[in-house]
């Protein structure tokens, strides 16, 4: 099993060792190296082994003979001088293929003077037990560079901008690209100065996490032809880059199955039966289904058109799924106002003015009530029908609540946890 990503961060710094993440220097000598916690997270305590590469890793420009960089129990480092820590490595690669006999590596065939330091209890390296920062180095360093700054928030509302109550997590993958050749990959919130540029923020995909949005210096970024994990930057002014994510998971949804079902009888009231005939229920040819008969036919009914319903008439397939879910709300195991993802079906009729939202997510409620409306209208949607296509995307979101797979989950979910 791969392992997990290291926590906390590495940085650049000057040789007073104040600075975080300076990024851009005059001379390598000027270059130290720095640590610790980034939003509460700091790298595990020990000693760790240090490189110096090109951008991309491919060439190793200086490499430490021991361990010479310490994390102690606290997260604090000590501060050091990559000159005076590394050893040159074969200088096929350094710029004109020439050994830097002043200082322990090699300067950076890269045409911007970028560097990529290492960090790792490994002497190998391996990807995800390092720590990464990119600098460069070049004589005409700015003296009064721009900050661009990355993190990714838990966005439990899912409105796109981190609020007060909202964590940052760590250990999500992001990039950034630059026409300056800059180059950053990271799994830590990342903060730098870095040379006036175009620079485009890149933000890893994961499994069941979905992207709600992006933010720049707090503001949501609305603008068009970029999904929701890429931002195109400019800099100067400095600039503030934070995505929002959610995981999906259960939210106490139980299946037409469970309804049909003895358990589910069991939970069933006349009061159900008469809030379900007040709705715009289908049977499979278009008419109304109302359950007449007394408490025990009517479980009956309900059993045997739960497990009868089907999609050749669609609003017969999205009335068994309503029902399902008007009953885990009524019986509380799903709240009302809990969000469920409907995707880019959901997205596409919200932008078009038929579901409320815009960004995918729908409330239980605004769901049900949007899936009956449409019910009352159109009862019959079969093949060719002009509706069947918005209720059977009404249907697959209900559906899949009612499998619990489509819930926003309150808290960040395995492997990520909220940085503190």
């Amino acid at each position: 099993m791969r392992a997990a990503p290291l926590p906390g961060a590495i940085w650049t710094t000057d040789p007073t060792c104040s600075g975080v993440d300076l990024n851009i220097y005059a001379s390598k000598g000027d270059v130290y190296l720095n640590g610790g916690p980034a939003h509460g997270t700091h790298l595990p305590a020990g000693n760790y082994y240090v490189k110096v590469t090109t951008p991309s890793g491919a060439c190793v420009l200086g490499a430490s003979a021991n361990q010479p960089f310490h994390v102690n129990a606290d997260g604090s480092t000590n501060c050091i001088q990559l000159c005076d820590v590394l050893v040159n490595a074969d200088p096929t690669c350094a710029l004109n293929g020439v050994s830097d006999p002043d200082c322990g590596y090699n300067t950076t065939p890269n045409p911007g003077g970028e560097y990529k330091v290492w960090v790792s209890m490994d002497p190998t390296f391996p990807d995800n037990s390092s720590k990464t920062d990119n600098f460069k180095v070049r004589a005409d360093a700015p003296p009064d560079p721009p900050t661009l700054c990355v993190n990714k928030f838990y966005d439990a509302n899912v409105n796109g901008v981190k609020d007060p109550t909202e964590c940052y997590i760590n250990g999500w993958p992001f990039q950034v690209f630059a026409d300056n050749n800059l180059y950053v990959e990271s799994t830590t919130s990342w903060c730098g100065l870095v040379d006036e540029d175009s620079y485009r923020v890149v933000e890893g995909d994961i499994a069941n996490w979905i992207h709600t949005g992006v933010a720049v210096n707090g503001v949501p970024f609305t603008g068009t032809g970029s999904p929701a994990a890429v931002y195109p930057v400019t800099l100067p002014p400095d600039q503030t880059v934070e995505f929002g994510n959610v995981c999906l998971g259960a939210g106490g949804g139980l299946t037409l199955g469970f309804w049909s079902n003895k358990n589910g009888q069991a939970l069933e009231t006349a009061a159900d039966f008469t809030f379900l005939n007040g709705l715009c229920l289908r049977n499979a040819n278009g008419t109304d289904q109302n359950f007449t008969g007394n408490l025990a036919q009517n479980k009956t009914a309900l059993h045997d058109w739960l497990l009868g319903a089907n999609a050749n008439n669609m609003a017969n397939m999205l009335s068994a799924q309503l029902t399902a879910m008007e009953l885990n709300v009524r019986h509380p195991g799903v709240s009302g106002g809990a969000l469920v993802y409907g995707g880019d079906c959901v997205k596409a009729y919200q932008l078009s003015g038929q579901l409320p939202g815009s960004n995918g997510f729908i409330t239980v409620n605004a769901l049900m009530t949007a899936a009956n409306a449409e019910l009352c209208l159109h009862g019959n949607t079969s093949s060719g029908s002009p509706y069947r296509a918005f209720q059977e995307c009404m249907k697959t979101t209900l559906d899949n609540a009612n499998n619990n797979l489509n819930f926003v989950q309150s808290q960040p979910c395995s492997p990520f946890t909220c940085a503190q």
